[in-house]
Order: structure tokens, then C-alpha cells, then sequence
């Protein structure tokens, strides 16, 4: 195949790329503190949450066992850590990854003999295609419960999963599902993704740089 030829099939890739891709969330979230804080603030209902930094595809090592990678790392003005995993496939986003994730996360939130309540509190959302958890609900929020007693732990870990499935136009969560779906940005509901999709769609050099990430991942 011809560098012409590659070009023209890289293009349309790029024409047909969601936000529920991987290589093309990479690039619309990096850095993106306001596109982070609008999924946050719908997915968590906190309309004021605030963040302070984020990116993409962050190594958290572990030198006993398995590292993992975060799809996006975001930190919010109170130094609580989000970690949102966009998962297409159903074994990608198993309950136990989510414990995993959680742990190594923690892991990394405390210096050497600092005291454990400075921890802070930690959030991992499943983003998926599909309902996982399989009880048609749009969102699914676990926390650990003192089961004898029926109250919570409070311990500050938050698991979510939000079914991608669920794209009710009614509803703010809906809307950010359609658009996390959608590869037009004329048909996207938010400015804020709709603006970030259409540049590495239509602008020059917003598709120079997704070209060089298709590129990168060929070589």
C-alpha cells in the first residue's frame, strides 16, 4: 500500500473515531481539564467539582505484581484521585480489574510513614459499552457497608460503572453517553467534546496529529 493510499484510509479511521475509542480518548482527554470535569460533574452529580490536572495513559508500577495503565488520571481541588476507564469489552472492565485498580491507586497515594488518614478519597469509573452489570440501570455506585448493620464503611473508595448503553436524551447522563458514542460533532449534545472531537476531526493540524498517532502505532 502506497503512503497516499495509507493516508486516505488513515482519514477515514479518523472520520469514523468515538470517544469510547481508545487511541482517539487519548487524545481529546489528555490535559483536558474541562472536558474531565464535565463527565465528572454529570457522572458524580458534583456540579462544582473542580480539577486540577489530568492525563492520559499514566503507568502506575508495581514492583511485587501487575502495573496498570489509566485511561485517565484526573486529580480535583481536594486531592481526591479519579481514575475513568473507557471499556468496550465486557472482560475489560470486570469487577475484580476495578478492586485492582483501586488498590494500586491507593498504593501510590502515601508516602513512606505518612499516616494512613491522609489518604484521600479515590474514584474509579468503568465507562462501558455495554451493561455490564446487567440490571438496566444507568449508573451503578458501589460502596463497602458494615453488612450486619446496614451502614456505610466510609473508608473513601468509590467504584462506579456507567452503561454506556443507556443514551436517554432526558437525562444529562444520556446525553453524555450519546456523545461519548457519536462521531459527528454537529450531532454532539456537550460544546465542550463536540469542540475537541471537531478538531482532531477537521482541523489541519488536529488530524496531523491523530495521522502521526496511527502512524506511531503501524511502526
Amino acid at each position: 500500500m502506497d503512503r497516499e493510499q495509507q493516508h486516505q484510509e488513515d482519514l477515514q479511521r479518523i472520520r469514523g473515531f468515538r470517544l469510547i475509542d481508545d487511541d482517539f480518548m487519548n487524545a481529546c482527554f489528555d490535559d483536558n481539564i474541562e472536558c474531565t470535569e464535565l463527565i465528572l460533574r454529570i457522572i458524580l452529580k458534583k456540579p462544582d467539582i473542580s480539577v486540577k490536572k489530568v492525563k492520559t495513559q499514566k503507568v502506575m508500577k508495581n514492583l511485587l505484581g501487575r502495573d496498570i495503565w489509566l485511561d485517565i488520571d484526573a486529580t480535583d481541588s481536594d486531592d481526591n484521585e479519579l481514575n475513568i476507564e473507557i471499556q468496550r469489552a465486557d472482560k475489560g472492565a470486570g469487577r475484580k480489574r476495578a478492586r485492582y485498580h483501586s488498590s494500586i491507586l491507593d498504593a501510590h497515594l502515601l508516602q513512606p510513614g505518612e499516616d494512613f488518614s491522609k489518604l484521600p478519597e479515590t474514584y474509579i469509573i468503568f465507562i462501558t459499552e455495554n451493561d455490564v452489570m446487567g440490571e438496566n440501570e444507568p449508573i451503578y455506585t458501589i460502596e463497602r457497608q458494615i453488612t450486619n448493620i446496614g451502614k456505610p464503611f466510609d473508608d473513601g473508595e468509590h467504584i462506579i460503572y456507567v452503561n454506556g448503553a443507556d443514551k436517554n436524551s432526558a437525562t444529562e447522563l444520556g446525553k453524555l453517553m450519546h456523545d461519548f458514542f457519536c462521531t459527528d460533532p454537529n450531532d454532539m449534545h456537550y460544546k465542550q467534546l463536540a469542540d475537541k472531537v471537531r478538531y482532531f476531526k477537521e482541523d489541519e493540524k488536529g488530524v496531523a496529529a491523530m495521522c502521526k498517532v496511527m502512524e506511531d502505532m503501524r511502526d
